[in-house]
């Protein structure tokens, strides 16, 4: 977002950090010391014990669901010695540990959230934010290691918040499971701040800087899910900065802002916050621990654990007299007091109510008898101090129904944001009603193979172009990103205006080849329509260079409708670079053979997919018109449109110099004839990366190698099917619903 104008600049990797934009810190710089297990996972080794076969969904789905809640719910009330429950009651704590798990996806570029049960892992079990939640995990084990392999870590985090919610009289929509647990950190932008939020980090968003929050980056700093609960910076006192904060934050990760009083509101009418003492009193975060720590951190004497002197946060008490129920307290008590800002026993900066009623205060943590005041965040406070907060605050006061059902509806959004179409939900208590934000399809009808070959044949004398079908069938399938299961060619949203209208797309060019599919389908599905279109260009191709291939596919795809189409959540699947397609928006400060390589890792794709995607994609001419690029660019042979190997061979070759475009900034090159110095071919720094990356080049080279032109052609019909395919949840998820 452009500190100035308030608009989006579209760029998932904006900012001055350089090469550093798009990866970050990493887990080596946080932790040099850290056990590198890389080694291990050389050669293509696996980190999954589990093995390529174990099939979870179908673990789930014999997993015995009902005894499950019903140990989850034993568990809430199940104090330990070693790790004792505000109130007698784990509820509080578990919510939050699901909300920590979930809570760290972005629309930006749907990574994050709880689909793989990345909690466990480095750097997220160590931020800040995260503080003492190795304790919640640990209190897991028990009936983790009971259900084995039905129930993952990334769905038991989410279930178990459940649980605590209706435990303590909550209410809840529904819970889907289905998330497979992944057993390697995964690759994900954090940042490239040198230091957490509670050692000094600046916040992500200063308006006198001119500094905004970068793409794709929600948390408003490092190691932090949303915002600083004491304000912009620790600032209390910057309300204005705390409500934009929390709009700006909470709305990349797909909440409005009805949806964000509702998450605050309930979250809040749970449990305390905890600034007992210093944070100089406890020991460091669980990953830079001593071994015999056993993977706990932020450690305190264990003869105060029982006391509750237990600091997470810094800030210290609970938001209402009654912090293990359900209730409409949380917004009775903020518009009934006048608060003051006072200090915890920690330092950290908060509010409270002055002079309370006796009914009015907080039960002690440890002690039932004993009555302690409650507190307000400086985020609780933007509630009742922004306009636009305080009107959906006051609605929700006055109207217990309509929180009640505004928070299930938010929790279960934040819970189940990143696992895509609802298809792929399992259980018993998954929701019937379909949700806007799920990009519901309606299920599509397979046609005959007769048909799809009568369709191919005029397809192909309809005078539409190699190029133009491949690249229609690729814009539409390769919006799929595989972080949070958006996009793809199902539904055929590709259709739609907003999309259709993306600069990559070559507007004008898709509108003509979707008019004249349109034109041509008869009864099958605009989305099937599209990609049986792109298969039988690349089968043509295919042919027209001597092979004789088949594409496979498979229809039964539908067309979402107009009124199942949330254009403003797709918004951020608009490619900012696209190398697949040679696309550059404009150019950035992260290389944009990163931003390839980002993209291939969305799609879901390894190095020689990717590889030979990019090849293959460049023989059939299919790079997009309307870029800083021009057309043609990195299409490196004298036969466009015929599928083989000539872009590598072209690129390999020892017959071409290439040098920098001038003008260009180091993104586009010449490629000139060693012996005559005539200009041959024009390309990109995607085109070029292939030949001076040495991992790429050795993949590269065994698609340009003699004998291996029939392998090249199989190769991208494979990947290209993968791609194509990559949104079918519909099939691959049938036998699981019976």
């Amino acid at each position: 977002m452009d500190a100035k104008t308030g608009e989006m600049s579209g760029c998932p990797f904006h900012g001055d950090a350089g090469t550093r934009a798009l990866f970050g810190r990493t887990n080596r710089d946080w932790w040099p010391d850290q056990l590198d297990l890389e080694i291990l996972t050389e050669g293509g080794r696996a980190a999954d014990p589990m093995g390529e076969d174990f099939d979870y969904c179908e673990a789930f789905n014999a997993l015995d669901y009902n005894a499950l809640k019903a140990d989850l719910t034993a568990l809430m009330t199940d104090s330990q010695e070693w790790w004792p429950a505000d109130y007698g009651h784990y509820g509080p704590f578990f919510i939050r540990m699901a909300w920590h798990a979930a809570g760290t996806y972005r629309t930006g570029d749907g990574r994050g959230g709880g689909g793989s049960g990345q909690q466990r892992f480095a750097p997220l079990n160590s931020w800040p934010d995260n503080g003492n939640l190795d304790k919640a995990r640990r209190l897991l084990w028990p009936i983790k290691q009971k259900y084995g392999k039905h129930i993952s870590w990334a769905d038991l985090f989410i279930l178990t918040g459940n649980v605590a919610i209706e435990s303590m009289g909550g209410p809840v929509f529904g819970f889907g499971g289905g998330r497979k647990d992944v057993f390697d950190p995964e690759t994900v932008y954090w940042g490239t701040e040198e230091e957490w939020v509670d050692t000094g980090a600046k916040t992500r968003i200063l308006p006198d800087e001119g500094k905004a929050l970068e793409n794709p980056l929600a948390a408003i700093q490092m190691g932090l899910i949303y915002v600083n609960p004491e304000g912009p910076g620790g600032n209390p006192h910057d309300w204005e900065g705390m409500a934009r904060d929390m709009k700006e934050t909470f709305a990349r990760m797909a909440m409005n802002d009805e949806e964000t009083v509702a998450l605050t509101a309930g979250g809040h009418a749970f449990g305390k916050a905890h600034g007992a003492k210093p944070s100089d009193t406890f020991s460091g975060a669980p990953e830079g621990e001593t071994l015999h720590r056993m993977g706990f951190g932020w450690l305190t004497d264990p003869d105060e654990i029982g006391k509750g002197h237990i600091t997470t946060s810094g800030i210290e008490g609970a938001w209402t007299p009654n912090p293990t129920q359900w209730g409409g307290d949380y917004f009775r008590l903020l518009f009934k007091y006048d608060y003051e800002l006072v200090q915890s026993p920690a330092g950290a900066n908060q509010w409270q109510p002055i002079n309370p009623d006796p009914e009015d205060m907080a039960p002690d943590a440890r002690d039932p008898n004993k009555k302690v005041p409650t507190m307000m965040t400086t985020a609780d406070m933007a509630l009742k101090r922004d306009p636009d907060y305080r009107k959906i605050s006051e609605r929700f006061r006055d109207d217990q129904a309509a929180l009640d059902d505004a928070f299930a509806r938010a929790w279960f959004k934040l819970c189940h944001r990143d696992m895509g179409p609802k298809v792929r939900y399992l259980g018993p208590e998954v929701p019937a009603e379909d949700l806007i934000w799920q990009d519901p399809v309606p299920a599509g009808t397979q046609v005959s193979d007769s048909y799809v070959a009568a369709f191919k044949a005029k397809v192909l004398d309809s005078g539409l172009t190699v190029a133009e079908l491949v690249k229609a069938a690729w814009a539409s399938a390769s919006t799929y990103r595989n972080s949070d299961h958006r996009g793809g060619a199902n539904g055929a949203h590709i259709r739609f205006d907003e999309i259709r209208n993306w600069k990559v797309n070559d507007p004008e060019e898709l509108g003509k080849v979707l008019a004249k599919l349109d034109e041509l389908r008869g009864s099958m599905s605009m989305a099937d329509a599209i990609v049986i279109a792109g298969s039988a260009a690349v089968e043509k191709a295919a042919r027209d260079a001597g092979f004789d291939v088949s594409v496979p596919v498979t229809t039964g795809r539908g067309d979402a409708t107009r009124e199942q189409f949330d254009a403003e959540s797709w918004e951020p699947l608009e490619p900012f670079a696209d190398g697949f397609r040679n696309y550059l928006k404009t150019k950035a400060s992260v290389k944009t053979e990163d931003m390839l390589i980002d993209r291939a890792h969305l799609l879901g794709l390894s190095i020689p997919e990717m590889t030979v995607l990019v090849g293959g994609l460049r023989a059939l001419g299919a790079v997009t018109k309307h870029t800083t690029h021009g057309h043609k660019m990195g299409v490196l042979t004298e036969t466009p449109g015929k599928l083989n190997n000539s872009f590598f061979v072209n690129l390999l070759g020892m017959g071409v110099i290439w040098e920098v475009v001038d003008e260009s900034g180091d993104e586009e090159f010449v490629g000139t004839c060693r012996k005559t110095g005539k200009d041959l071919w024009r390309a990109t720094r995607t085109d070029l990366v292939f030949g001076s990356n040495s991992r790429l080049r050795a993949v590269a080279e065994v698609y340009a190698e003699n004998g291996n032109e029939e392998k090249f052609v199989r190769d991208f019909v494979k990947a290209w099917t993968k791609v194509m395919d990559a949104d079918r949840f519909d099939l691959s998820y049938a036998k699981y619903h019976g």
